[in-house]
């Protein structure tokens, strides 16, 4: 049976390639932070299930320090010239495109089709992570493809990938451990204390007020911590299921869809969300680094304003 075992290990695998390529580069003026920091999280990804929780609560702080105080640079990347990526763009014009809708149409494939798949009795797929383990056969299969069609080798992808990877340093695990943070904070009881005041400040027999209270919760609390994972398992365990699934008897599935889709109105309104905010201000090298919050805060307040209507006509229909 495939499970998440491989996922882990087809990242341990690159961010050990990004360690040991990143300590080989001499134009990078922190080139052992920073191969120290990708390497620890390829450490993390082989053993973190192996390892005592204390060890790896210890290896994320040092994550921390590598990127607070010895901080990843960036260095000599093996690039093509200005002339000459202008020329393959030309050539290959949208099918550069391909490789990228590879990797939905390849996950839908797994998570629809090949989870019924079964060596005899036993599922081919791990059945609860079919949709992870699928996303990474999708990603293998992009890469190929691509390399196919520029007519390079998979190392290349790996070189330029490091490229973008050191651009945006550690914001580029922000998702990862906002989920976490959202799943710590949930264990300690924070759901708990959100419904609490929910029902202090609300009619919680009004079933669009508490609707309301949900979306925009999730809205908010997306924009405090930055990810709407961190926000779902809050805000989904402390209002959707208790006031909506167990006292307005609401849908669950779209329920929490929507509820989602509303924590990612938030993430538009954040600069803690630096991954999807501040660091395409920084690639782009735009003069305002909160250009694209500015940009994108309009759709996000329509958005929201949607899903809440959509979340009280489908879910509670």
């Amino acid at each position: 049976m495939i499970g998440l075992s491989f996922v882990y290990w087809l990242m341990g695998l690159y961010f050990a390639a990004l360690a040991w390529r990143g300590a080989r580069d001499a134009a990078n003026p922190r080139r052992w932070t920073t191969a120290a920091f990708w390497g620890l999280i390829a450490a993390l990804m082989f053993l973190a299930e192996h390892l005592p929780n204390k060890v790896v609560g210890a290896c994320v702080v040092a994550l921390a320090l590598l990127a607070g105080f010895g901080g990843l640079g960036r260095g000599r990347y093996a690039e093509t010239s200005g002339e000459e990526k202008t020329g393959e763009a030309q050539r290959l014009g949208n099918r550069l495109f391909w490789p990228a809708l590879l990797i939905p149409a390849v996950t839908l494939v797994f998570a629809l089709g090949l989870k019924y798949v079964r060596i005899g009795a036993t599922p081919l797929l791990e059945t609860a992570n079919v949709t992870l383990v699928g996303l990474a056969f999708a990603c293998i299969v992009a890469l190929i493809a691509a390399c196919r069609l520029t007519r390079q080798t998979p190392w290349s992808g790996v070189e330029q990938s490091r490229r973008l990877v050191d651009a945006i340093g550690w914001a580029a695990l922000l998702p990862l451990l906002l989920a976490t943070l959202g799943s710590v904070f949930e264990a300690g009881g924070v759901g708990q204390a959100v419904a609490g005041v929910v029902r202090m400040a609300i009619p919680v027999d009004n079933a669009f007020a508490v609707v309301v209270a949900y979306a925009v919760g999730m809205a908010l609390f997306a924009v405090i911590m930055g990810n709407a994972f961190a926000a779902f398992p809050v805000m989904t365990g402390g209002i959707a299921l208790p006031l909506l699934v167990g006292h307005h008897h609401a849908d669950a599935a779209p329920l929490a869809a929507i509820g989602m889709l509303s924590g990612y109105c938030g993430t538009l309104f954040s600069p803690m969300a630096a991954n999807f905010n501040l660091v395409p201000a920084a690639l782009l090298e735009l003069k305002d680094p909160y250009g694209v919050i500015r940009a994108q805060w309009p759709t996000g307040a329509i958005l929201l304003a949607c899903n809440v209507l959509l979340m009280y006509w489908i879910a509670l229909r």
